[in-house]
């Protein structure tokens, strides 16, 4: 889902004497406790960086509840102190979750201490929102049109590497003593991540080109990673992302073909579900068609990889059907 960000204004008010009366003591703070404070922007990051940090690390991940909207999450004054206190934040980015990053402007943090999944991932477009990425597109040309790129990248495996790198190395640096612990924890997540790849991979090779539908665009870098063809009308999941009515042409058409027997499975994010949502899940079920669950926030009790396994499972299950 991508909507506009909002900052709360009520919570602004003041957050200038917070500020200078903790800035004093940050410094000794960490110090004092021996562990990075690290705040991200939904638990899906502050899973990655415990995984990578172990107890070197403290961290708060603002985003923890599937009912929370990161682009119109509303940052609290206690959001606004963790971040005064933070040496390291990390954003998913590209228009994602903009609260964070404002909220780390505002706190005077360093560029080089805020890492964006979507910049290291080396998805985004380098040359302005035409050249835009391709998952979104279905097979008819269209493009989705939400800012021209995917943002959703934590369903990147590829991504996650790459950002499992970055923090790394950022956590190194900022404590040089704990350098080796850093490395094998980012080398075993990234193991397990290669073994996730090595499964998609199995999937391209016997699904390859199996239509599936998707009521947004969240999941498309695992769906893409595994061969399979999102035949969604691009009208229709761009008004979803946008939270805006689906136009009654693109809504009749994704509902028959999630009612139809020309896709494998639906991709159904129960963190914007809604009238036109439910219309297609009504319909695939209706058919008998798998309707796959996909969220933006990490399920409770469970880490980032045990999370994509499942997601993997799922996919997996559903193609043989």
């Amino acid at each position: 889902m991508r909507r506009s960000a909002v900052f709360s204004v009520t919570a602004l008010a003041g957050l200038s004497l917070v500020l200078s009366a903790c800035s004093t003591t940050t410094g000794g703070q960490q110090a004092a406790s021996g562990t990075i404070e690290v705040v991200t922007s939904t638990n899906v990051y502050g899973d990655i960086v415990r995984e990578i940090g172990g107890d070197k690390v403290n961290v708060k991940a603002l985003i923890t509840k599937a009912s929370q909207d990161p682009h119109s999450y509303e940052a609290t004054t206690q959001d606004k102190l963790a971040v005064s206190k933070a040496r390291l934040v990390v954003e998913n980015g590209g228009g994602y979750d903009d609260f964070i990053h404002k909220l780390a402007d505002d706190s005077n943090l360093g560029h080089d201490n805020i890492i964006s999944a979507v910049e290291v991932s080396g998805l985004a477009p380098e040359e302005g929102p035409a050249a835009g990425s391709t998952a979104g597109a279905d097979d008819h040309g269209h493009a989705h049109d939400h800012g021209a790129f995917n943002e959703h990248v934590w369903y990147s495996f590829d991504a996650m590497t790459k950002l499992a790198d970055a923090v790394e190395a950022k956590l190194a640096a900022l404590e040089p003593a704990s350098a080796t612990t850093f490395e094998a924890n980012a080398a075993t997540f990234k193991k397990e991540i290669a073994g996730l790849n090595a499964t998609v991979a199995g999937l391209a090779a016997t699904a390859a080109g199996a239509p599936v539908a998707v009521t947004e665009p969240v999941p498309l870098y695992l769906i893409e990673a595994a061969g399979l063809v999102n035949k969604t009308p691009a009208d229709y999941t761009a008004a979803i992302e946008e939270d805006a009515d689906v136009p009654p042409a693109a809504l009749k058409e994704a509902t028959e073909l999630a009612g139809s027997k020309d896709i494998k499975f639906l991709a159904y994010n129960t963190q914007t579900e809604g009238p036109q949502t439910q219309a297609l899940r009504k319909a695939a079920e209706a058919a008998g068609l798998p309707v796959l669950d996909f969220s933006e926030t990490l399920p409770e009790g469970k880490t980032y990889v045990q999370w994509m396994s499942s997601n993997v499972d799922s996919i997996t299950q559903a193609l043989k059907k």
